[in-house]
């Protein structure tokens, strides 16, 4: 079959287009996918620069082209273990079950699903334990992909293969987010909104009631209020000190201080992200004299990938597409996505 593989740690020259890679075999509980659609992520670029290194203390943008010189392959990937290579990245997937694996029905043959991106490794006594797909195993950047019978969900919808791969990362990874933090009828702050994650968690925090403050660039404001944001600020200008319930970060870096200040008493920062940089400064009498609660999140419960589907299938949802590429354009899909000039997701067609 056609593909990309990410050869190593490095530069957007380490993906490289192959048309003799074996089809994978489903394996018990597994089934076989071809795959239709998928979409490039943060974490895509993120492995493939093993920005996730301890040794890395930057923002992502700083390598993200050329690659990290002196980052450390052996925490490369963001569970801490090194990435096997050759790597079929793609973190998304939305296809079609070809096939299936000892234990799995015959009748899943023809469903049309969307694979789930975190995915539980079901190791004992270990609940947040799990992996990405597309960085621990095979994703979708190839004709085909294999997974989990359990985590190849159906949907129903008259989306497009391209706007369905749009959502699993991304929508996933903003609704683990905001179930988190329990996040209500409130006053939220949500950083980095024109991206992939930042506008699923627009439009997701706006069904939940949430009054939101989007920060992003002035050209892309109007766009944001389009889905849902009631306020949007840029990315230089001062918050409001003391004025939200909860902060929806996914950018970090210098920034951060003025984040957890402008959160009430009481108040709750969740983040999945840094793109603007890991390392910040925590004043530790703020967070215990103002009674504020942080959250990291990864893991994510089996609940929230149906959840969304479910958002989608009753119209709850609208997809946000900023351009398409064929999958042996995918150097060029992830430079587009670098260049920070889209409003959404950059979607990758697989034939």
């Amino acid at each position: 079959m056609c593909g990309v593989v990410l050869t190593g740690h490095g530069g957007l020259d380490k993906l490289e287009w192959r048309e003799d890679l074996p089809v994978p075999m489903p394996g018990e509980g597994e089934v076989l996918i071809r795959v239709r659609a998928s979409s490039v992520n943060n974490t895509d670029i993120n492995t493939r620069i093993a920005w996730y290194s301890k040794s890395v203390r930057g923002e992502t943008a700083e390598g993200a082209a050329a690659g990290i010189a002196d980052a450390d392959a052996a925490d490369g990937g963001w569970s801490g273990e090194p990435i096997a290579f050759p790597r079929i990245q793609g973190a998304d997937c939305c296809g079609e079950i070809a096939a299936v694996g000892p234990g799995v029905p015959e009748d899943r043959i023809g469903e049309r699903v969307l694979v789930r991106a975190l995915q539980s490794t079901g190791v004992s006594g270990s609940p947040f334990a799990c992996r990405t797909f597309g960085s621990e195993c095979d994703g979708a950047f190839a004709q085909c992909t294999k997974t989990a019978a359990a985590d190849a969900l159906p949907v129903q919808s008259n989306w497009s293969d391209a706007e369905l791969a749009s959502i699993p990362c991304a929508y996933s990874t903003a609704e683990g987010m905001l179930q988190r933090i329990d996040l209500g009828a409130e006053r939220v702050l949500i950083t980095g909104a024109s991206g992939g994650v930042g506008s699923a968690a627009v439009q997701l925090a706006k069904r939940r009631g949430a009054h939101i403050t989007a920060m992003t660039e002035p050209a892309k404001a109007e766009a944001i209020r389009s889905l849902g944001a009631d306020a949007t600020v840029g990315r230089d200008d001062p918050l409001p000190a003391e004025t939200f319930d909860a902060v929806v970060d996914l950018v970090a870096g210098p920034r951060w201080p003025e984040m957890i200040a402008a959160l009430r008493r009481g108040g709750r920062y969740v983040t999945a992200g840094a793109i603007a940089g890991p390392i910040v400064e925590l004043d530790v009498r703020t967070l215990y004299l103002r009674d504020l609660t942080l959250f990291g999140t990864t893991y994510q419960p089996g609940n929230i990938l149906p959840d969304v589907i479910g958002y989608i299938e009753r119209g709850e949802l609208q997809p946000l597409i900023a351009q398409e590429f064929d999958l042996k354009d995918l150097r060029h899909a992830q430079q587009a996505f670098l260049d920070k000039t889209h409003i959404g997701k950059i979607v990758v067609r697989v034939e």
